[in-house]
């Protein structure tokens, strides 16, 4: 049950939310009149159907019919629950989520993760120091200059060593008291196989520490100063440490990512480190080649464009297509940093300097345009199956450019490319387009399906209906002197209508939580279009009246039909009380030709 403190807690979060921002920090939205409109982010889709109304504070997809309001974007979008994107919300607001009696398992629990986070924390400044102020650390010392990283990003970056000792680490932390089971729950230590104790997973590389968006040290990874393997080691999964969900630098990163309007994605740390000591601090790194959705939406908070640079050797341009095809549905808006001579970025900075990659930062290539170079160097399209071929592997591509004018001018270059008339090119993308080809590494599936639902004057006369009714409840006293609200046919449009008279009996306004909260997901979106939803061209009054008048008819026209049947079976059942059901039917019959 929820407290009054809750209660107020969540009002604060909503009242200070904006809709409209919250959903253009994922989505790209264009004003027409009192709405706002886009391509929705559940589904793939080239014409916007996705229309958020910010005076109601609802969202609605006409595609996929998603709807609601702000949280329930947001646990859509960010795969949460509905009140895991409340407390999203408030975190991104500065608003402190209320203490409440936490379960002894809670208790238990969140004091672990505090240790461990303190243990991190530890081991930080223990790596840190053995670089800094120790002989050990020499030849870390030895390393990083010869990677030109200076001792200002190794401060910054708490950047650290790990001594070339089995035990170092853990011999001196029990000594400090700290548990045993605390060094294998973090990953710093591995249990011996033979006899037993502890022994350091890190031994002999430079270390750097990794941390969540919030700054807090999450895991580590090394790096091997020789020719040994692996040449990167990573802290394993653990309850703090989730590749799939951590950026490294984001912490440091966000604030540049959001001024300068796009993300710039390496593929490794030491990309990271060496990109952000070149000046350009907008960056972060996937723990590898994995660029997952969670990455993605991560980014999305802070900015709609994301500039991937991954290593220009071959592997690091097929990481980069798996990469892209990951981002193509999110409605980001994606380029390309091209590093020539195979290099990875840190290589290219040591060798050409900052402002050269910064000037590779501002040729960055449009999504279409790196997939077309590089669809053309992997594909001999001097024959007429080589040309077929490319144009299939860039037809995918195509469909992700929403514009039309920009995807019809891809289509016309591609043409001209391949030497291949362009009427062939834009059939072939019809085609495709109406049945869509599997293609490798291609993106998660859409978060929601494209639903046909089947629409009439009967729902439509509903919506507008509801839509009065939420703007004054006193509205559902009149519509209840035409026609009960039960005589509403459809089930999900009576739910709503049911649900707001027993809130007017209460004496309670509604709002958009208490309907996520209480309504069914059908009749919550149902709703949201209805509020959504323009009126063609009539007045309010207009429309409602009109709309009255359709439900009014439907529901007589099931009375006439209930009623005659009735007639019907009194009368086989040699019944007197047929006469009275004929009666029933003449007045329901005068009733609906009057109106």
């Amino acid at each position: 049950m929820r407290s009054e403190k809750m209660d107020e807690f969540v009002e604060q979060v909503r009242s200070q939310s904006d809709i409209v921002q919250v959903v253009q920090s994922y989505v790209p939205l264009k004003r027409k009149g009192n709405r706002y409109w886009g391509c929705c982010p559940f589904h793939s889709e080239q014409t916007p159907s996705f229309s958020v109304v910010p005076d109601k504070g609802f969202f609605y997809c006409f595609g996929c019919h998603a709807g609601g309001n702000v949280f329930k974007f947001i646990s859509l979008i960010e795969n949460v629950t509905y009140f895991e994107a409340i407390k999203l919300q408030a975190e991104k607001l500065g608003i402190a989520l209320p203490e409440r009696q936490r379960t002894p398992q809670e208790v238990a629990r969140d004091r672990e993760i505090a240790d461990l986070r303190k243990v991190n924390e530890m081991a930080r400044d223990f790596f840190h120091n053995c670089l800094t102020m120790t002989g050990y650390g020499a030849v870390g010392k030895e390393y990083f200059t010869h990677r030109d990283i200076s001792p200002e990003t190794i401060d910054e970056f708490k950047l650290g060593y790990a001594p070339d000792a089995w035990d170092k680490l853990s011999t001196a932390f029990q000594k400090r008291g700290v548990k045993q089971e605390f060094l294998l729950a973090t990953g710093l230590a591995a249990e011996r196989s033979s006899g037993s104790g502890l022994y350091d997973r890190f031994r002999n590389r430079v270390i750097i520490p990794i941390s969540d968006e919030r700054g807090r040290v999450v895991g580590f990874g090394g790096r091997v100063l020789d020719d040994s393997t692996p040449k990167y080691l990573n802290t394993p999964e653990t309850i703090l440490f989730n590749k799939r969900k951590i950026l490294f630098g984001l912490d440091r990163s966000h604030r540049a990512i959001q001024q300068a309007g796009y993300a710039i994605v390496v593929e490794g740390y030491m990309d990271a480190i060496s990109v952000f000591g070149a000046g350009v601090k907008n960056v972060v790194a996937s723990l590898g080649t994995a660029f997952t959705v969670d990455h993605c939406q991560k980014l999305l908070r802070y900015a709609s464009d994301i500039y991937f640079c991954y290593d220009s050797d071959e592997a690091g341009q097929k990481a980069t297509i798996r990469a892209l095809s990951i981002v193509r549905d999110t409605g980001a808006i994606v380029k390309v940093i091209v590093v020539p001579d195979g290099k990875d970025p840190d290589e290219y900075i040591r060798k050409h300097g900052a402002e050269a990659f910064q000037q590779l930062v501002k040729q960055a290539l449009p999504l279409v345009e790196y997939r077309l170079q590089y669809v053309l160097k992997h594909v001999n399209y001097d024959t007429l199956e080589g040309k077929v071929k490319a144009l299939h592997e860039m037809l995918p591509v195509l469909a992700g450019v929403r514009e039309v004018a920009v995807r019809s001018e891809y289509c016309k270059k591609l043409a001209q490319t391949l030497l291949l008339d362009e009427g062939i090119v834009r059939d072939e993308f019809s085609r495709y387009a109406r049945t869509p080809l599997p293609e490798e590494g291609t993106a998660r599936a859409p978060i929601r399906p494209v639903v046909r639902q089947q629409d009439n004057a009967l729902r439509c006369a509903g919506r507008v209906v509801i839509r009065m009714a939420w703007q004054d409840n006193g509205i559902l006293q009149h519509v209840q002197s035409i026609l009960p609200l039960t005589g509403i046919s459809d089930p999900v449009q009576c739910e709503i209508l049911l649900f707001l008279q027993d809130l007017a009996s209460q004496g309670k306004v509604c709002d958009d939580v208490t309907v996520a909260e209480k309504l069914s997901e059908d009749a919550a979106a149902e709703l949201s279009r209805a509020l959504v939803e323009d009126l063609g061209g009539r007045e309010e009054a207009e429309a409602y009246n009109d709309s009255l008048k359709v439900l009014k008819k439907a529901y007589l026209n099931t009375l006439f039909v209930e009623h005659s049947r009735k007639a019907e079976e009194y009368l086989k059942a040699g019944n007197t009380a047929y006469i009275q059901e004929l009666n029933e039917v003449k007045n329901i019959k005068d009733e609906m030709d009057a109106l």
